[in-house]
């Protein structure tokens, strides 16, 4: 595949290499245009390299067009490098730029990034900028829970609790800022906050961290022990060590020996457990599909609302034919049609089923869409299958055989060919039989 040339295409280039995705603005000045491109050719896929290029661009043009684009690709470079000091000095021009809330998207990561990097070295000053961050990253939570719906591989519920999560972290950064710059009492109180928003082992942390310093070592014991004991994927196996070693150090300092320190973490176990499980429970109430791990256990709510939920587990005994397709999708409008034609053909075949699931994220705008394609079928939304099964790209088309079974998956398609391609692989999966 042949790409743009020139130094606009050649930096949009090397930043999607690097992840970031930027615009850039292709009337930027020839010589300038000129010189990027051959300080980006000579830098290579050097990380290294490309920041010393970019910050010497932006040295020798302070009011080039291209600084927005460029500062953002400095930002994300230093994070996939750890480099605090760049997090900083370009995290922060690229927030100043930004509009909150900017959630979803790559601002929370910038944001939380930036907080850290900030709080690093436990300097007041810095310290007090990272209260500033985490009270914006907070608000931008709080704004997305009514104004930003669900990216369209999670439910509603599994987005709430991604907030939740995320409001624990913004929580647990401030408290830890707030902490360094001389308050630690509003530390510790917010560094509760954060526990209580989700339970996790920074937020237990950063509270038994703030409780020791302002006296109440029983009480950062306890947090301490959930720290150690509690089930994150965040929790790193060093940070639990590091736990257990501040844990021993408190309860010695008050019982002169580890002697019942284990007794502790036992009650903490089964509190840090108990409390997770109470928390996936509800989950599972309010959303089955939240906790789902395999396809049966899906079940895909309606894009039209007069219609019913459907159970993927209710289609066993049947070939099913789903078709994951978004209204932004140009091939899988040009494929629909196509679709049609085949399911006409197994129209008196009760044992086969043609089943739509759209995975776009702003689930608003499907059904009007439908209406106006003039489509006949509705169809469902893929309420996190997507996810689950895989689909990295569409349109895709997967048929299950009448076991439930994955018997083809059909990625994008060739128009010519697609019918007999698909009614063939539906008359292969209908040969499968029943266990």
């Amino acid at each position: 595949m042949k790409l743009l040339v020139g130094a606009p295409a050649l930096l949009a280039i090397t930043c999607l290499a690097l992840g970031q995705s930027v615009h850039i603005d292709p009337a930027a000045d020839a010589k300038e245009a000129s010189e990027l491109q051959q300080a980006m050719q000579e830098a290579g896929f050097s990380q290294v390299d490309q920041v010393r290029a970019l910050e010497a661009h932006l040295k020798k043009y302070p009011e080039s067009k291209q600084r927005p684009a460029i500062e953002q690709t400095l930002a994300k470079v230093a994070m996939d490098t750890s480099d605090n000091e760049r997090i900083i000095l370009y995290g922060e021009k690229v927030l100043a730029r930004s509009t909150p809330p900017d959630l979803p998207g790559d601002i929370p990561q910038l944001l939380d990034r930036v907080i850290r990097a900030l709080v690093d070295k436990e300097n007041p000053d810095r310290a007090k900028r990272a209260v500033v961050y985490a009270e914006r990253y907070e608000a931008d939570i709080a704004e997305a829970r009514t104004k930003v719906g669900p990216p369209g591989h999670l439910t509603p519920v599994q987005w709430q609790e991604e907030l939740d999560k995320a409001n624990a972290r913004a929580l647990a950064l401030e408290a830890r800022a707030t902490g360094y710059s001389g308050d630690a009492q509003a530390a510790a109180k917010i560094a509760r906050q954060s526990w209580q928003a989700h339970p996790t082992g920074e937020g237990a942390r950063e509270t038994g961290y703030w409780l020791s310093l302002t006296g109440r070592k029983e009480d950062a014991i306890e947090f301490y022990a959930d720290a150690f004991t509690i089930e994150d994927a965040r929790n790193t196996e060093q940070d639990r060590a590091q736990d257990r070693a501040q844990l021993g150090r408190l309860y010695k300092e008050i019982h002169g020996s580890e002697k019942g320190l284990g007794d502790v973490i036992l009650a903490a176990y089964d509190r840090t457990s108990g409390m997770l499980n109470n928390l996936r429970a509800g989950i599972k109430a309010k959303d089955p599909n939240s906790v789902a791990t395999s396809l049966a256990e899906f079940t895909l709510p309606p894009v039209n609302k007069e219609d019913k939920p459907l159970a993927i587990a209710s289609l066993k005994g049947k070939t099913v034919v789903m078709d994951f397709w978004a209204t932004w999708c140009a091939p899988c409008r040009a494929q629909q049609p196509l679709i049609e034609n085949v399911r006409t053909k197994y129209a008196k075949d009760p044992d086969v089923l043609f089943l739509s699931v759209d995975s776009d994220d702003d689930t608003s705008i499907v059904a009007p869409f439908i209406t106006e394609q003039g489509w006949k079928t509705g169809g469902y939304f893929e309420a996190g299958l997507a996810r689950a099964l895989n689909i990295a790209s569409i349109p895709t088309v997967l048929i299950l055989d009448r076991n439930g079974n994955v018997a083809s998956r059909m990625i994008g398609f060739i128009p010519e060919r697609f019918e007999q391609m698909l009614a063939e692989r539906v008359d292969d999966a209908r040969k499968v039989s029943r266990p």
